[in-house]
C-alpha cells in the first residue's frame, strides 16, 4: 500500500506545477485585445525561462514527463469530439483541394529543405506538420510517435509560432489588396496559417464571414492528423527495425521484438474514435464545449512541462536552420494555397 501511495504522489510535484504555469498562461492570453498568441506558446515559453532553475530539482521531474506524455496524448483523445466529421466535410469541400497541395508541399519540400539544411529528420517533419496541418496540435500528436526530444518540440513550436505573427498582420493586408470574398480569404487563411489562434486572429480581422469560414476549414485540417501520425508511426517502425538489426546478430528475432503494435500511437484511436461519436451521436452543445476546453488546458499543461524540460541553450545549439525552414515552408504555403484557389476560380 505504502509502495502504490508513493507512486500515485511521486508525479504530482511536477503535475502541479505544469498547471500553475497552464493557468497563468491561460490568464495572460485572456488579457490581450486578440488571440495573437495562444496560451500553449505562452507556457512553453514560460516554462523554458524557468528550466535553468529546475534542472537539479528532480521531485518535478516524474510529474514533468507525465504531463508531457500521457497528459498531452489524453488532450488529443478529447479534441476529437470537437470535430464533427459530417459537417466540417461538407464545408469544407472548396478547400480540400488546396489542402492536398498544401500538406504536398509541406512534407515533400519540407524533406529537400530539411536535408539541404542538414536537419533531423524528427525536427524538420514536426516543422512541417506544424506548418501544413494545425500547429502545436500536430507537433504534440506527431511529437511522442516519432520520440522527439522536447527541444525538437520546443523549436518546431516557435518556427510555426513567429510565422503566424507576421501573418496575422499581413494577411488581412494582402486580402484586401487582392479584393478577396470572404469565403475565398477564409479558405486562404484556414489552410495557410498554422496554429488555431492565429487562423481565427487573421480571419476575424478580414471580416466574421471568413472568420467563420476559416474556422471550419481549420477544423477541416485537423482531420490530417490521423493518416499523419499512422504515417509517421509506420516510419519509425521501419527505422527501429533497421536500428535493431544493426545491433543484433540474431535479425530473425530482432524483427519479431520490434513490433508495430508497440509503437503505434493508439491514442489517435482514442481520437478518431471521439470524432466518430460527435458525427453519430447529438452530443449537446455544453458536452463538446467543456471537452474543448478540458482537451486546450491540458495541452497547455503539456507545453508548460515541455518548456520546462527545454533549455533555451540547447536549441541555440541548432543555429537559424530550423527558423529558415519553417520560414521557407511557411512561405511556399502561403504561395501554393494562393495559386491553387486562383486555377480552381475561387479568387
Amino acid at each position: 500500500m505504502k509502495k502504490i501511495l508513493i507512486a500515485v504522489a511521486k508525479p504530482i510535484p511536477g503535475i502541479a506545477l505544469s498547471v500553475l504555469i497552464a493557468a497563468l498562461a491561460c490568464f495572460l492570453e485572456s488579457l490581450l485585445p486578440i488571440h495573437v498568441i495562444g496560451s500553449a506558446v505562452i507556457a512553453m515559453f514560460i516554462g523554458m525561462l524557468l528550466n535553468p532553475f529546475l534542472k537539479k530539482a528532480k521531485a518535478v521531474q516524474p510529474g514533468l514527463k507525465f504531463t508531457s506524455k500521457k497528459l498531452l496524448k489524453l488532450a488529443i483523445i478529447l479534441l476529437g469530439l470537437s470535430l464533427n466529421v459530417k459537417t466540417i466535410l461538407s464545408v469544407g469541400k472548396l478547400s480540400l483541394s488546396v489542402m492536398v497541395f498544401t500538406l504536398l508541399t509541406c512534407f515533400g519540400g519540407g524533406y529537400l529543405i530539411g536535408k539541404a539544411l542538414g536537419l533531423n529528420w524528427k525536427l524538420s517533419n514536426l516543422i512541417s506538420a506544424g506548418t501544413g496541418i494545425c500547429g502545436g496540435s500536430a507537433i504534440a500528436a506527431i511529437a511522442p510517435t516519432i520520440e522527439a526530444e522536447d527541444s525538437d518540440v520546443a523549436y518546431a513550436m516557435s518556427a510555426t509560432f513567429l510565422f503566424d505573427m507576421a501573418m496575422i498582420v499581413l494577411f488581412p493586408i494582402m486580402g484586401r489588396a487582392l479584393g478577396m470574398t470572404d469565403e475565398a480569404f477564409g479558405i486562404w487563411a484556414g489552410t495557410a496559417v498554422n496554429d488555431t489562434s492565429s487562423v481565427v486572429a487573421t480571419a476575424y480581422a478580414f471580416s466574421e464571414a471568413a472568420g467563420d469560414f476559416a474556422t471550419m476549414v481549420k477544423l477541416t485540417r485537423t482531420l490530417a492528423i490521423i493518416p499523419t501520425v499512422t504515417v509517421f508511426a509506420l516510419i519509425q517502425l521501419r527505422l527501429k527495425r533497421k536500428e535493431a538489426l544493426a545491433t543484433d546478430r540474431d535479425s530473425a528475432g530482432m524483427r519479431m521484438n520490434v513490433k508495430l503494435t508497440k509503437i503505434f500511437p493508439w491514442f489517435i484511436l482514442g481520437f478518431l474514435a471521439m470524432a466518430i461519436l460527435a458525427s453519430l451521436v447529438s452530443i449537446p452543445a455544453a458536452t463538446v464545449a467543456l471537452t474543448k476546453r478540458v482537451s486546450k488546458f491540458l495541452m497547455v499543461c503539456a507545453l508548460a512541462a515541455i518548456g520546462l524540460n527545454t533549455s533555451f541553450s540547447s536549441m541555440k545549439k541548432a543555429g537559424v536552420r530550423p527558423m529558415l525552414h519553417g520560414f521557407i515552408i511557411s512561405a511556399l504555403v502561403v504561395v501554393v494555397a494562393l495559386l491553387v484557389e486562383i486555377c480552381m476560380g475561387i479568387v
